[in-house]
């Protein structure tokens, strides 16, 4: 399962975010999404977890949970959607 984590301090970075879902179970890989130009964390990131079971254990003990100054967000990621919003241009 695909884990959205999101207002995460500047301090996390996906070894960080790793060691603080470890005790959940298996990761299959982490990454805090970083801005191109700043190289600063965007404040968010994804986790994915094998064991539905223990992704969702890691949901439930991690969302809303203070992390280095912050409320951290933890939810069940979405789909993404091709074309989401997209409209044509008229001509």
């Amino acid at each position: 399962m695909k884990i959205f984590v999101a207002k995460l301090s500047n301090n996390i970075d996906s070894n960080a975010l790793k060691e603080l879902f470890e005790p959940y179970g298996t990761i299959d890989s982490v990454k805090v999404i970083m801005d191109r130009d700043t190289g600063n964390s965007k404040g968010y990131g994804f986790v994915e977890m094998p064991d539905d079971d223990q992704a969702y254990a890691a949901i439930i003990g991690l969302n809303n949970k203070l992390i280095d100054g912050q409320k951290i967000v933890v939810k069940k990621s979405l789909e993404r959607t091709e074309n989401v919003g997209f409209k044509p241009r008229r001509k």
